[in-house]
């Protein structure tokens, strides 16, 4: 899959004096973020993230960035900068750094603590350099400031990228709670500051941007969670998000409060969490957590385990919950909590556990009956907020789907910012930024990039339809023998099937067809097997579409004796 756009071509040459910024992934979906900033041809990157398969992607387990852009000029890659420890953020950096190791990592804290452990698993040692907000660092030509900004994971930042062709504000993720769990507030005093000096190009996050108003704090939650404990008269088992720390210390809080035992259920769950508790970021109470083994000697109402699974995964503890899959089996009164919201494309597999779940007796508690989540994005009041704020000379919408980018795009006009000041792009297109203008300049290849297994690219668009027309049609296997010199037909064609829905007898109709096709192909002199699979194709093809109205997928065999 390349760029959607063949108007556009390669971009020129990068003239003196300006800054080119390539989105490589985060702008028309929601995730796979990866952004490339040139300068004198030195590269600055921010964030490495992977996008989760949706079910018309069967077989893949990731989507990468596609580095190729990159790939030839890794040398001249100064750095790269990491916003915050979310997978659709850092997931794809184990993938970058195989083509070049020692690429500078650039992050909080928290995050480089995250990543360093999923390069572990990956027997990567990188290079990384750690920031604190407030904090600035030069990396080349770059010249970059970090300010705190709240979000649904803890030490998320934001950016300010000066060069001498201008000055950018990244904001990553970002939402203004006023009242965050953690105390750390969204710096806009630094985002004004960095405004008043003049900002000429702002990337900003889209997600929320059709969403009017202002974010609900993370503390309103905790009143919700506290009656869930008060209602619950079995264990309680809340899903969320393996890097959500604030969430998870709200549940550890009322746990405490009701006095609970709590269970970390989840390889990804148990690993963040005893990050975050040694760097001080999860405050736990020393004899409140119990390993997962000693739950039987549990009573049921002393019991709470903290899951991965909110988003139907479905390999994921919660859902083979759901499906009887799991050695933790859900019984009549157990109160199940979905601390999250959907990831667009999502609906469909958190519906199917949520009726599981229901199938068992739990009572399933979830953002559409209860105000168990808030989200990580600032809504349309924030966003209008901070273009007001820093005032900037150009905005690029990024992170979000198109509806969300057309939306943040609106928000900005109605601040003030000219029409054609406003770049709406999408992966791979090209924006300049020189004299203190952007406008778009071309586009470059930034498709899909499918992982299934060890496989890293191998897996094409053609590969993922034939593996959908399998799954959904079936397969039908037409093995034919011929003469390698005649090309005659010897002996009949057999057929195999699977999962076409046709009864194998049936096929004894169309077996007459091939023979007689093959027939004519010999006396029109055609001995080509390639030219004969494709007539057995077609001719079985027609057959069963015609009678059966299906199109499974035909499997000609030639074999020539």
């Amino acid at each position: 899959m390349s760029h959607p756009h063949p108007e556009l071509g390669p971009p020129p040459p990068l003239g003196a004096g300006t800054l080119r910024v390539v989105p490589l992934g985060g702008l028309g979906e929601i995730g796979r973020n990866m952004t490339v900033f040139e300068y004198d041809g030195k590269l600055l990157l921010v964030d490495c993230g992977v996008l989760f398969p949706e079910e018309e992607q069967p077989g893949v387990d990731l989507i990468l960035p596609d580095f190729d852009y990159i790939r030839d000029r890794l040398d001249d890659v100064e750095a790269l900068v990491l916003t915050h420890g979310h997978e659709d953020h850092i997931g794809a950096v184990p993938f970058l750094l195989r083509e070049r190791p020692d690429i500078p990592l650039v992050g909080s804290r928290l995050t480089l603590a995250l990543l360093v452990a999923k390069l572990g698993e990956h027997r990567i040692k990188p290079e990384t350099i750690q920031v604190a907000e407030g904090e600035r660092r030069s990396f080349g030509a770059f010249d970059l400031e970090f300010l705190p900004v709240n979000h649904s994971i803890p030490d998320a930042l934001a950016v300010a990228v000066r060069t001498p062709a201008g000055t950018l504000l990244h904001t990553g993720d970002f939402k203004m709670d006023q009242l965050p769990l953690d105390g750390r507030l969204t710096d806009l005093a630094g985002f004004a500051r960095i405004g008043d000096e003049g900002v000429d190009l702002l990337l900003s996050d889209s997600t929320n941007a059709e969403v009017p108003g202002f974010v609900t704090s993370e503390r309103d939650i905790s009143g919700v969670i506290d009656d869930v404990f008060h209602q619950a008269e079995q264990r309680i088992i809340v899903a969320c998000f393996a890097s959500h720390i604030h969430r998870v210390q709200q549940v550890l809080d009322a746990a405490h409060a009701h006095g609970r035992k709590v269970a970390f259920v989840g390889r990804s769950m148990l690993r963040n969490m005893n990050i975050a508790r040694d760097l001080g970021y999860l405050s736990v109470p020393g004899d409140l957590l119990v390993d997962v083994r000693e739950l039987d000697d549990l009573d049921p109402a002393d019991a709470v385990l903290i899951s991965t699974g909110s988003q139907g995964e479905p390999m994921s503890a919660l859902t083979r919950m759901a499906n009887r899959d799991h050695q933790i089996r859900i019984e009549e009164g157990d109160t199940v909590v979905l601390a999250s919201s959907l990831i667009p494309g999502n609906e469909n597999s958190v519906n199917r556990v949520i009726n599981g779940l229901t199938r068992w007796g739990a009572k399933v508690v979830h953002k559409g009956n209860a105000l168990v989540h808030v989200s990580g994005h600032a809504p349309a009041g924030e966003l209008m907020y901070v273009l007001n704020m820093v005032k900037p000379r150009n905005v690029l919408p990024v992170h979000g789907e198109w509806r969300h980018m057309r939306a943040h795009a609106h928000l900005a006009r109605l601040t003030g910012v000219p029409n054609d000041r406003v770049v709406i792009a999408e992966d791979g297109i090209v924006v300049d930024l020189h004299e203190g203008a952007a406008r778009i300049v071309g586009a470059v290849d930034a498709g899909y990039v499918y992982v299934d297994g060890a496989s890293v690219g191998d897996v094409t668009e053609s590969a993922l339809k034939d593996r959908r027309i399998l799954g959904e049609e079936g397969f039908v296997s037409v093995v034919v023998a011929v003469s390698s010199t005649s090309g005659k037909i010897i002996g009949e064609p057999e057929i195999h099937t699977r999962g076409s829905g046709i009864d194998a007898d049936a096929y004894d109709e169309v077996i007459p067809k091939i023979q007689e096709a093959l027939e004519q192909a010999a006396a029109d002199g055609i001995t080509d097997p390639a030219q004969l699979r494709q007539l057995v194709r077609r001719r079985t093809g027609r057959w069963v579409n015609e009678t059966y109205r299906r199109r499974p997928m035909i499997v000609p065999v030639i074999v020539e004796i």
